[in-house]
């Protein structure tokens, strides 16, 4: 007993390494699509963490796919260039002029940067636009009216990828893609990495937000639903519990699962190493959605 008192945060250690055992072997050569953004991609030091966590899912197997975004760099410089941005309903209406500095930001910029990061801590990363090797392919998206070069995605170039992940790779994409006209379209985030998920049949779709996950009280940080079912989730749409920005992510999800992904996650990108934490600990950190949930299981 003295002896296990001495050796206490060891044993807490090992106890840790202990439970992610039946997770590291479930998703052993399985597909995880991370969409990178929200605080997660503002603060160096979580920046770093989440890095941190990729290269560590991908040496025990899994196989990360990163997907990034770049709201905040790209308002940077159009703000500094005198660029008035304008939004509808959350999209960036994106004339040409604009369409070159996202362009630039997110696939000069912020994708580089997350490459090298992932690089550094000694994983192998390799950058991509959508207009790699045709990666993404887009329409013009009119959902909201005419935006310019707003576009949704009409197919993904998945043998790109998988080429990338059998030489032990880790592939991190820059949601530019290019349009059947040949013009450069940007495309949202979420809805890029659910596309690309989809079309990897990956077990893993994970969303790095900025808040905790679905809460059962909006006044409550600790009201985290854990769990959900896809009819759950469905049922939630209209409800009270789903307000602002949380609306087009579980709409996210939710097409993601009925395109053939098995699990989703909402997770607050805010948590040191949470990644690690949803993925490999029986009780998670966000809120878990899939087609059939039962009781206890995180896998």
């Amino acid at each position: 007993m003295i002896k296990a008192e001495k050796f206490s945060d060891e044993i807490s250690k090992a106890e840790v390494l202990v439970e992610a055992l039946p997770y590291i072997k479930k998703f052993a050569g399985s597909i995880a699509v991370i969409k990178f953004g929200g605080n997660a991609m503002k603060d160096s030091q979580i920046k770093s963490m989440v890095a941190k966590d990729i290269v560590l899912m991908k040496y025990v197997g899994l196989n990360p796919v990163v997907v990034h975004g770049g709201g905040p760099d790209i308002n940077k410089m159009l703000t500094s260039l005198n660029i008035e941005t304008k939004f509808v309903n959350g999209l960036r209406v994106t004339d040409e002029k604009v369409m070159e500095i996202v362009e630039m930001v997110l696939v000069g910029k912020v994708n580089k940067e997350i490459t090298s990061l992932i690089n550094k801590i000694g994983g192998k990363a390799v950058g991509l636009s959508g207009k790699d090797a045709n990666l993404l392919l887009a329409d013009k998206d009119l959902s909201q009216g005419d935006l310019g070069y707003v576009g949704k995605l009409i197919n993904v170039n998945k043998e790109v990828i998988l080429n990338l992940i059998e030489k032990d790779y880790i592939p991190v994409i820059a949601p530019c893609a290019i349009g059947k006209d040949g013009k450069t379209y940007n495309v949202n985030a979420d809805m890029a990495a659910g596309k690309i998920a989809s079309s990897l049949n990956a077990d893993k779709f994970v969303l790095l937000t900025d808040v905790e996950g679905i809460l059962k009280n909006k006044e409550d940080e600790e009201s985290v639903i854990s769990r959900l079912s896809y009819n759950e989730a469905k049922g939630l749409l209209n409800s009270e519990f789903i307000t602002g920005g949380m609306i087009p992510k579980l709409k996210c999800c939710i097409q993601a699962l009925e395109d053939g992904v098995k699990r989703a996650h909402i997770i607050d990108g805010r948590i040191p190493h949470a990644l690690l934490l949803e993925i490999y600990t029986d009780k998670g950190v966000g809120t878990m959605i899939a087609k059939e949930v039962y009781d206890n299981d995180n896998l």
